[in-house]
């Protein structure tokens, strides 16, 4: 269920903008990217690939690689403390206790040389001070909640004796030990199954249901958001070009580029199963040009979108989007 609007976010993004500093130039990955998220609530960010999603998510947690990474303005509130203000070490404890993330590939995030439990307590036994034997039994009980079958014979297993299924569990239940105020799980359903994404997106939603948490959920499929979002961010070259809840973004698409994706989702049961893919490739972030970063790619495009900036403005309540002429989308 969607928690009160009215109550504060307890995540606010606010104009960010973050620049990688490249051979010949710099490219912006996330340019004047506004958003926030409530506590008990599933916000989706929905994207292609190198729309600024987990770059994004590693800006919140500030683990940009430095120096070619640079934040050149913006803020990010956790319960209003300004996280990009704090010194690391304080941000160091915030890390893997009051924000969590599960990273995009579990076979990379674990390592292959430790037994997956130690793996999984490590948080336990740094911020909590709990001893081996406490952590152990305390891992063994987050590893029964994600579903891992026989925990405590499993607990000594080393990664590579596990299926991808069940590593994600276990990177879940690593980001869940010290019960997190947020978490951001980064494409946590990427090379899975069908039957294996549908027991891990119910996962999320039990475990954010018992904890009350705020859930940023990165997908590139609208779909898989669709089911699971109580509100959708859609990202297109490091912006946000459409946002609100859920059931009115899908249900009236107010940016060509979020009707693009909805277009090209399989429909088995429409009368036409054809997919309608989005033409073109997105733009060079390192060339960005002025005006609306999809003109290039857009069926509505006219001569007024190719100038000046384009900025998210309101469309209906809670329903924002970056088009200059949303009434044209059909």
């Amino acid at each position: 269920m969607s928690p009160d609007t009215d109550r504060s976010p307890l995540l606010s993004v606010e104009d960010l903008e973050v620049a990688f500093r490249v051979a010949g130039g710099e490219v912006v990955a996330s340019r004047g990217v506004s958003l926030d998220a409530r506590a008990g609530e599933t916000l989706g960010l929905v994207g292609e690939s190198g729309s600024g999603k987990s770059v994004l998510c590693r800006a919140i947690l500030r683990l940009l690689p430095r120096p070619a990474a640079t934040v050149r303005r913006g803020r990010i509130l956790f319960d209003g403390t300004d996280l990009l203000a704090l010194d690391e070490t304080r941000m160091r404890a915030l890390r893997g206790t009051d924000i969590a993330m599960v990273f995009q590939n579990p076979m990379t995030s674990l390592s292959p040389v430790w037994p997956v439990g130690d793996q999984i307590t490590e948080g336990l036994r740094i911020h909590r001070g709990l001893s081996r034997k406490l952590a152990r039994d305390a891992g063994i009980a987050l590893m029964q909640a994600t579903g891992i079958p026989e925990p405590a014979r499993r607990y000594d297993d080393y990664p590579w004796q596990w299926s991808g299924g069940m590593l994600q569990r276990a990177v879940i239940a690593m980001a869940m030990a010290c019960s997190p105020r947020l978490l951001l799980a980064d494409e946590p359903t990427t090379a899975l199954d069908v039957t294996i994404q549908e027991q891990i997106l119910a996962l999320l939603s039990e475990l954010q249901a018992a904890k009350g948490m705020a859930l940023v959920l990165v997908s590139h499929d609208i779909g898989v958001v669709a089911e699971t979002c109580d509100r959708i961010a859609v990202m297109y070259a490091g912006t946000v070009v459409e946002t609100g809840p859920a059931a009115a973004v899908l249900a009236n698409p107010r940016h060509p580029y979020t009707l693009g994706l909805l277009g090209s989702r399989p429909d088995m049961d429409g009368p036409d199963r054809r997919l309608q893919p989005i033409p073109g490739q997105p733009p060079d972030l390192a060339k960005r040009a002025w005006g609306c970063p999809f003109a290039d790619r857009c069926v509505f495009v006219s001569d007024d979108c190719r100038s000046g900036e384009v900025t998210l403005a309101t469309h209906a309540p809670g329903h924002a989007t970056a088009c200059r002429f949303p009434e044209r989308i059909q």
